[in-house]
């Protein structure tokens, strides 16, 4: 497991559970720890987790995207849970309520690699929006589904076979003005153009 080095930029991470009886305390959230773990391993800059647990209700939901990116200063925010076809499932809908452009693709590809294993992906509806300058992304409500969407999937040899979603969440949040965020290529290797590679800190180009 990697550690965040002194030269990178500091990086400041949402990562929001929606679920009714996670947060009444009925069972215990799984969501929260599957997305820090996975963001721990990937990501290499300094980051501050500011995370929630809240109900599935729309204006909630919006609520704290808005809170996490307008006051918190979050430059991603992750959600897990709510993106289902069921009357309960409203994710999608409360991260458009806060969108200023959508950005479908994120989407699409998790579908992609969910469909590799059961054909009711298809009734998944995650999303992803830029807010200011920030990314929200919805991602899946299971532990695994969660780590197969972000890293992609690989062969036996651990080559990529199907890319996962986070290799192009860093270039996005250089587009949108947010800081450089530097990955583990184990885990997750960020795809940027020739041009808008930056040496590692301590390195000379």
């Amino acid at each position: 497991m990697s550690s965040p080095q002194s030269g990178f930029e500091p990086v400041r991470i949402g990562v929001v559970s929606v679920s009714d009886r996670a947060s009444t305390g009925v069972y215990e959230d799984k969501g929260l720890p599957a997305l820090q773990d996975w963001l721990g391993r990937a990501v290499r800059n300094p980051v501050t987790w500011v995370p929630r647990l809240i109900a599935d209700e729309r204006d909630l939901i919006a609520q704290t995207l808005r809170e996490l990116v307008d006051v918190e200063g979050c430059h991603l925010v992750l959600t897990t849970g709510g993106t289902g076809p069921a009357p309960r499932d409203v994710t999608p809908e409360a991260t458009l309520d806060v969108a200023d452009k959508e950005m479908p693709g994120f989407g699409e590809q998790m579908r992609q690699i969910s469909l590799r294993f059961v054909p009711t992906a298809i009734l998944s509806r995650q999303t992803a929006v830029i807010r200011k300058q920030a990314l929200v992304l919805n991602l899946p409500g299971q532990p695994k589904s969660i780590a197969e969407t972000l890293e992609g999937l690989r062969d036996a040899e651990g080559r990529a076979v199907v890319p996962g979603i986070f290799a192009a969440v860093p270039y996005c949040i250089d587009l949108i003005g947010g800081p450089y965020i530097e990955t583990d290529p184990a885990v997750c290797d960020a795809f940027r153009p020739k041009s808008a590679r930056r040496p590692l800190p301590g390195t000379s180009a």
